[in-house]
């Protein structure tokens, strides 16, 4: 009975609880902090929550890996600049709380932020967003997740979706690009020249 129960909320991810203005900013991040041990919350720009499932093994693993190799690169590259994890919200400017698997944001906008507005969910889009679909995860959920960090100043986004093998790269002004297969090196430009990862191997590593 219990891994049925586990099944059909798995195939019913993410949830949206229809709350509106009830939940103020500090009220939303109170409530986050209260859950934090069994479900990831994100909340729309109409101020609807958004409950998530945890990620799988293979899924967690596969993003840690994408985030330890791409902070390494900036790392040794001396990019100027702040990476978050999964576990991060950022308030968007449409008001829509997003936490992305990995995000990084420009040294100089981050620097300008108030200091209590980092210990929350800041007020700031990042400049690079990578989202990882979950077995759980719609993809058409993640597109349109996609497409509002592009609407809210996001640079670079890209979509990688492990289960069907497809990258989409998202930038301003410009058609989405698809790659149906992850054995290429997958390229930072225009944000982060001579940054390339291969997905085949990092996957398989």
């Amino acid at each position: 009975m219990k891994e049925n129960f586990q099944n059909d909320v798995e195939m019913n991810m993410p949830v949206q609880f229809k709350v509106g203005d009830l939940i103020s900013e500090d009220g939303f991040f109170e409530f986050c902090q209260m859950n934090d041990d069994a479900l990831d919350f994100e909340r729309d720009k109409n101020g609807n929550i958004i409950t998530m499932s945890p990620s799988g093994s293979l899924t967690g693993n596969f993003v840690s890996n994408i985030l330890i190799y791409f902070g390494s690169w900036l790392l040794r590259e001396k990019i100027p600049g702040k990476v978050f994890d999964s576990s991060t919200g950022f308030t968007l400017p449409n008001s829509a709380v997003r936490a992305p698997d990995i995000a990084w944001i420009k040294l100089d906008r981050w620097a300008v932020l108030p200091e209590d507005d980092k210990e929350k969910f800041a007020h700031i889009c990042p400049d690079f967003v990578i989202e990882v679909r979950s077995k759980s995860d719609s993809v058409a959920y993640l597109k349109n997740k996609m497409q509002e960090y592009l609407e809210n100043g996001c640079e670079l986004g890209w979509l990688i979706d492990r289960f069907e093998q497809r990258v989409y790269i998202y930038q301003p002004n410009q058609s989405v690009i698809e790659h149906r297969h992850f054995n290429f090196q997958l390229s930072g430009k225009p944000l982060f020249p001579g940054f390339e990862i291969n997905l085949s191997k990092l996957e398989n590593s």
